[in-house]
C-alpha cells in the first residue's frame, strides 16, 4: 500500500494512486490519479518542490504519516482517506470524507475520455468554520461557507482557488479546470470538470497572517508597487481623442490637483487586434506622452485580447497558431462588437496566453505602438477572456483543453507583459487587470472589481469583496469609484455616492476614478461613451469633500509604499481584514464592513446613504486614536482636527460629515506625520 521517500509519501491500491510532499514550512501537497501522478501540469506551484531537511515519513500497518512543521498528514492504509492535524495542539484541520460508505469515494474519477477526468475531492464540514478568500466573487458575503461558486473567470467573478480557514489552515486548488466548490453544511466539495489528476495544497499556520505568508512563499511574492501607482487614477468611459484628454489632464495641472495616472479606455484603435492608436483620433501619441510626463502623470492605455479578422494583428497570429483554437466551429467565436469601422456581428478571435510564442507576438506590438512612445502603464481589460457566449469546453489552448486549463489565462495574459517588461529593464511593473488566477500577485496585477453597479449596495458589496482578495493572495486591489454602470453626475444622490466612494479608494492600493456616467452612449450592446468624470465634475460640495480625501491620499502615500514593501516580505496586502492583524479577537473575524489599512491604520467607510455617524469596532489588544475630521482640508494641507484615543475591544460611534471619514490610528503609530 505505501512506499516513501526522504520527501514523498506514496499510497497505491489498484490503479487509484496518492503522493503526499512537503511543499514549503508547515505546508504538502497532495496528487492523486489514474494509475499515475504526473509533474509539470499547468498550476500554481511551477517553481518545483521546496528543499525541506525535517520531514518525517513514518509507515505502519495501518496508516503511514508525513509530519512537515505544524502539519500532520495521515493516509489510512485501507481507503487512502486523509486527515490533517496541527503538530504542536493535536487538533484537527481537514479530513476528507466520502459522501457514502461504499460509493463514490472521497476522491472521485470519473473518465471523461483522453486520459482526463471529472474529478470530485469531499471533505468533511466542520460547524462555525469560516471561510475567506476564493477569488473576487459579488454575492457580498465575507465570509464563504455556505455558497456554491464556480470556478470560472467572468466579468467582476475572479476565480482564485485560495482559501483561508479559521480553522486554521489555507488550502489551494492547484487546477485551473472549470468546476466548482461547495461549502456546504454536510461537507465540502471541490470539482474539476475535466482534469488529469487530482492536485491541492494544504498549508497549516498559528496566524492567518502565518497562512498568507506560507501561500506567498508557494505561488509568488508581489514585486515592488510603483511609486507613480499610488496616487490618483482619472480614468471614464471614455476620452475620445488626445485633445479632450490632454485637456482633462492640464485641467488638474491648473487646479493644483496631483494626478498619477490617466487612462485611454478602448476603442482608441480601429480594430480590436490592432494593439495601436487610431492616428484620425490620437494623432502624435509621442507627443501627448512627452506632455503628460512634463506634468507628473503616466499614460495607462487599454489592452484587450480580443482579435478582430479585420484587425492588422489577426492573419499573421492565426497562421501562426496564436489564436485560441475550438473543437467545433471557427476559431472566432467571441460576439463582441468593435468599433464604426467594423461589420456589425463580424465576431472576434482570441490571442493565446497559455502560449509563449503568442505572449511573445503581442508584446511586439505593445512594444511597437505603445512602449517605444513611452507608455508602461497597461490597463488588460477583459482579459478573463470575456467571450460571449462563453463555452470554455469547446476551447483548445496551447496549454490544454479550455475545461482543462481555462482558468489560467489572466494570470498567462499579465504574465507576458510583465516578462517583456522586466526584460526591457523596468523596476517598476504593474498592471490594472480584470481577472486573476493563483500565482498572478507575482506578475505585478492590481485587480478592480469589473463592471459594477454605481449603487451604495454595490459600495458596501465591494468592501466585503476586496477584503476576501486580500485573504486570496492578491496584495493590490480596487474598484471604479462610483461603480461603473450608470450614475448621474447632476443628482445629489449619485454625488454622495461618489464622495463615500472615493473616501473608502483613498485606502485601496490604487485610487482610481472610472465608470460609464450619464448620458450614456451605445453602440449596439456596448458603451462607447457617457458624460463626465472628473472630481470637479459631481459639484462643489463633493468637490470640496473629494479634493479633501485626495489631499489626505497624498498625505499617506509615504506610509502606503511603507506598508506595501513590508507587504513584499510578509505577503500581507494592504487592505487587510480585522483578523489578520487580531486573529485572537472573535469579532474581528465577523467585522465585514471595515478594514486595517497596512498595520496601523483602522477605516470604517460610510457605505449606507445619508449616514452621517457611523458605528465602528476597535479590536482589542490595542489603544486607537481617533482623528477626527479626516479627509477635510485641500489636496496640500491635512486640515485642522481633533484626536481622541480609545481602549480596544469596543463599540463607538463617531460623527462623519460628507467631508470626513472615520479612521483610527494604532497605539503610538503617526501613518501621516500629524501629531
Amino acid at each position: 500500500m505505501f512506499t516513501r521517500s526522504p520527501n514523498r509519501l506514496r499510497w497505491r491500491h489498484g490503479h487509484h494512486v496518492l503522493e503526499v510532499q512537503p511543499w514549503g514550512p508547515d505546508s504538502v501537497r497532495v496528487r492523486a490519479g489514474v494509475h499515475r501522478v504526473v509533474d509539470g501540469l499547468p498550476g500554481a506551484l511551477e517553481e518545483g518542490a521546496p528543499q525541506l531537511s525535517d520531514c518525517v515519513t513514518d509507515v505502519h500497518d495501518t496508516h503511514a504519516t508525513l509530519t512537515n512543521g505544524l502539519l500532520r498528514i495521515t493516509v489510512d492504509a485501507a481507503d487512502g482517506l486523509l486527515t490533517a492535524v496541527r503538530t504542536d495542539t493535536g487538533a484537527e484541520l481537514l479530513r476528507e470524507q466520502p459522501p457514502h460508505f461504499w460509493w463514490p469515494g472521497a476522491r472521485h474519477f470519473e473518465s471523461a475520455g483522453g486520459g482526463r477526468y471529472r474529478i470530485e475531492q469531499r471533505f468533511a464540514a466542520y460547524d462555525g468554520e469560516r471561510i475567506h478568500g476564493l477569488g473576487q466573487h459579488g454575492h457580498g458575503r465575507f465570509d464563504q461557507k455556505g455558497t456554491v461558486l464556480e470556478l470560472q473567470q467572468r466579468n467582476g467573478e475572479v476565480t482564485v482557488p485560495f482559501a483561508v480557514s479559521s480553522r486554521g489552515y489555507g488550502f489551494l486548488w492547484n487546477s485551473p479546470a472549470v468546476g466548482r466548490v461547495e461549502f456546504a453544511a454536510n461537507g465540502t466539495r471541490w470539482v474539476a470538470d475535466r482534469a488529469q489528476q487530482l492536485d491541492y495544497w494544504l498549508t497549516a499556520g498559528r496566524t492567518p497572517a502565518d497562512v498568507l505568508a506560507h501561500y506567498a512563499a508557494a505561488t509568488g511574492h508581489a514585486p515592488a508597487f510603483p511609486r507613480w501607482a499610488s496616487g490618483l487614477w482619472q480614468s471614464k468611459l471614455r476620452y475620445r481623442d488626445q485633445d479632450e484628454l490632454l485637456a482633462v489632464a492640464r485641467e488638474y495641472a491648473r487646479r493644483g490637483l496631483p494626478l498619477s495616472v490617466i487612462v485611454v479606455d478602448y476603442l482608441h484603435w480601429r480594430n480590436l487586434g490592432d494593439w495601436d492608436f487610431d492616428r484620425r483620433d490620437w494623432p502624435d501619441p509621442r507627443a501627448m506622452v512627452e506632455e503628460l510626463r512634463s506634468l507628473g502623470v503616466e499614460l495607462a492605455v487599454s489592452v484587450w485580447p480580443s482579435v478582430s479578422p479585420l484587425s492588422t494583428g489577426y492573419a499573421e497570429l492565426r497562421d501562426a497558431g496564436q489564436l485560441v483554437a475550438t473543437y467545433n466551429g471557427v476559431t472566432v467565436h467571441g460576439d463582441w462588437p468593435d468599433t464604426d469601422d467594423a461589420a456589425e456581428g463580424i465576431g472576434v478571435a482570441f490571442y493565446d496566453a497559455t502560449d509563449p510564442a503568442a505572449r511573445a507576438a503581442l508584446w511586439d506590438r505593445l512594444q511597437e505602438h505603445y512602449y517605444k512612445l513611452g507608455i508602461r502603464a497597461f490597463w488588460l481589460d477583459a482579459c478573463e477572456p470575456e467571450m460571449r457566449p462563453g463555452h470554455p469546453h469547446n476551447l483548445s489552448y496551447a496549454a490544454g483543453p479550455g475545461s482543462e486549463v481555462a482558468n489560467l489565462y489572466p494570470r498567462e495574459h499579465a504574465r507576458g507583459v510583465w516578462e517583456h517588461l522586466t526584460e526591457q529593464g523596468e523596476s517598476e511593473v504593474l498592471s490594472l487587470v480584470r481577472s486573476a488566477w493563483a500565482g498572478s500577485q507575482r506578475y505585478g496585477v492590481a485587480l478592480w472589481s469589473g463592471d459594477i453597479p454605481a449603487t451604495f449596495d454595490a459600495l458596501a458589496d465591494s468592501v466585503r469583496a476586496g477584503l476576501n482578495v486580500a485573504m486570496s493572495g492578491i496584495p493590490w486591489w480596487t474598484t471604479d469609484i462610483g461603480g461603473f454602470h450608470g450614475g448621474d453626475p447632476d443628482d445629489e444622490d449619485y454625488r454622495e455616492l461618489m464622495v463615500r466612494w472615493f473616501q473608502f479608494a483613498v485606502f485601496c492600493p490604487l485610487l482610481r476614478l472610472h465608470g460609464h456616467r450619464e448620458p450614456r452612449v451605445f453602440h449596439g450592446p456596448i458603451g462607447t461613451g457617457g458624460g463626465p468624470n472628473e472630481i470637479w465634475s459631481y459639484g462643489p460640495d463633493a468637490e470640496r469633500a473629494m479634493t479633501g480625501a485626495l489631499g489626505l491620499r497624498e498625505r499617506l502615500r509615504p506610509y502606503l509604499h511603507a506598508q506595501l514593501d513590508a507587504g513584499r516580505v510578509s505577503g500581507l496586502p494592504l487592505l487587510r481584514p480585522l483578523l489578520l492583524e487580531f486573529p485572537d479577537d472573535e469579532a474581528g473575524w465577523t467585522v465585514d464592513d471595515q478594514f486595517l489599512c497596512g498595520s496601523d491604520l483602522l477605516v470604517a467607510p460610510v457605505v449606507r446613504p445619508g449616514a452621517r455617524e457611523r458605528r465602528v469596532y476597535l479590536p482589542a489588544g490595542a489603544d486607537w486614536t481617533h482623528a477626527d475630521g479626516a479627509g477635510t482640508g485641500t489636496a496640500g494641507e491635512y486640515g485642522e482636527r481633533s484626536w481622541t484615543r480609545y481602549r480596544g475591544g469596543r463599540w463607538i460611534t463617531v460623527a462623519v460629515p460628507l467631508d470626513t471619514v472615520a479612521v483610527f490610528v494604532r497605539d503610538d503609530a503617526d501613518p501621516f506625520g500629524a501629531h
